[in-house]
């Protein structure tokens, strides 16, 4: 039996099989995930309902099961529906839980396309899709180096 915080089996397995630098999607209700999923990434649908399960706890979870040496955040419309004056309020949040995780990594930015396209190289190994209904809410980790203590 497991005695982690991380329990789900098939992410285990992708992560598993992630080395350094694979990366890891943690994607919002709303995003896009079979449409622009990297040639290698397992999908694992964690999304019962809008709300859960929430990305800021995933992000936390798999970040406490795997070095984390960047994370990418996708940035926000300057002009349209989506547009925000400011860093979306859910960055603080996912900055907040790397660093409780032991990854205290800064977010950088990536325009939408930008991102889109990194998540859909064939580095990324895992998509979580969560139930996170908060705009702006995906993530993507790049996998660290597992250090000797």
């Amino acid at each position: 039996m497991l005695t982690g915080t991380l329990l789900h089996p098939q992410i285990l397995d992708a992560l598993a099989g992630a080395g350094h630098g694979a990366l890891v999607l943690v994607a919002d209700a709303n995003y896009p995930a079979t449409t622009t999923r990297g040639p290698n990434a397992r999908i694992v649908y964690l999304n019962l309902r809008p709300g859960t399960v929430g990305a800021v706890i995933v992000a936390e979870t798999l970040a406490a099961q795997v070095p984390v040496e960047e994370a990418l955040v996708m940035a926000p419309n300057t002009s349209g529906p989506y547009a925000m004056a400011s860093d979306p309020p859910i960055w603080a949040r996912f900055a907040a839980a790397l660093a409780a995780a032991g990854s205290p990594v800064p977010l950088r930015p990536l325009e939408r396309s930008a991102f889109y396209a990194a998540a859909g190289t064939p580095e990324v190994a895992l998509t979580v899709v969560t139930g996170e209904t908060e705009v702006y809410a995906n993530l993507l980790l790049r996998v660290g180096v597992v250090r000797q203590s």
